[in-house]
């Protein structure tokens, strides 16, 4: 059965493009919808067609995915809504857009991009989980590298699993870092490298552990990690990055688990029921 032609919404960073790879190894065609200056400009070799637009231009990026007979459509990669917001001319909002806003309660993630979604399938427009395309990118459960915990850093990564869903589900953040049982740093808006980055600054040798939060919706936000988090983690000498198995993005897979076997960082995929 031939597949429909896969919608591709490109933000930020590698994941709109390690999508895009995944989809066409799979044979399936993709067109995307990417912004201006913000989507990497290698998303045009990796897909069908591209059009480029403002976050704005609602109605252009609809047209373009009608176009194309676009039925299912994913979106992955990052879309900086403060910026966005602190200079709305760099929207370009057409009319769509207008209406859209007028419409929102509030300008929580959630709020917004649930009514998008809204919008989408008023369109025929369905909008997928981010990983659906691309299930090999999900972490599996146990050790992807060739470390895997010592016994001291499994009970860190047990001692820190129920703090970070705790964390998630007050929305603060999806990242803790441990260390022989104290927390040394809490993901907030500052996002992931930034605050392990700040665990080193109090020790090295944390436990770095990553999870869904327990409201996530998959289909606008789901946790990555990367050759980015890589960096961060060897400068500020962390010995674990534990993420959630079956909910985690690893990107760049080759480089981030050959960096972390030649900085001796055991990157493992755990399942916080387990330990709950």
């Amino acid at each position: 059965m031939e597949h429909s032609v896969l919608g591709l919404i490109a933000g930020q960073g590698a994941f709109p493009l390690a999508l895009a790879r995944s989809a066409a190894r799979a044979g399936r065609r993709v067109t995307c919808v990417a912004f201006r200056d913000l989507t990497d400009p290698g998303i045009a070799r990796e897909v069908e067609e591209v059009t480029w637009i403002h976050p704005g231009e609602v109605a252009t990026g609809i047209a373009a995915f009608r176009a194309a007979r676009v039925r299912d459509a994913v979106m992955a990669g990052r879309v900086p809504k403060a910026a966005l917001f602190r200079n709305p001319d760099a929207l370009h909002l057409d009319g769509e857009a207008r209406a859209l806003i007028a419409r929102l309660g509030d300008r929580r993630d959630d709020t917004i991009l649930g009514l998008v979604a809204a919008h989408l399938e008023s369109q025929g427009i369905h909008l997928l989980p981010q990983w659906a395309p691309a299930p090999e990118l999900l972490a599996p459960e146990g050790a992807l590298g060739s470390r895997d915990l010592t016994p001291s850093e499994r009970a860190d990564v047990e001692f820190a699993l129920p703090i970070a869903r705790r964390m998630g589900a007050l929305d603060i953040g999806q990242t803790i870092a441990v260390k022989d049982g104290v927390v040394l740093a809490v993901e907030a808006v500052e996002g992931t490298n930034a605050a392990i980055r700040r665990a080193g600054e109090f020790a090295a040798g944390a436990c770095v552990v990553k999870v869904a939060k327990p409201q996530q919706d998959p289909r606008f936000d789901v946790p990555a990690v990367g050759a980015g988090t890589l960096a961060a983690l060897v400068d500020a000498k962390a010995r674990v990055l534990a993420i959630e198995a079956r909910a985690t993005v690893v990107l760049e897979r080759e480089e981030l688990l050959c960096g972390a076997d030649a900085h001796g960082i055991a990157v493992v995929g755990v399942s916080p029921e387990k330990s709950a």
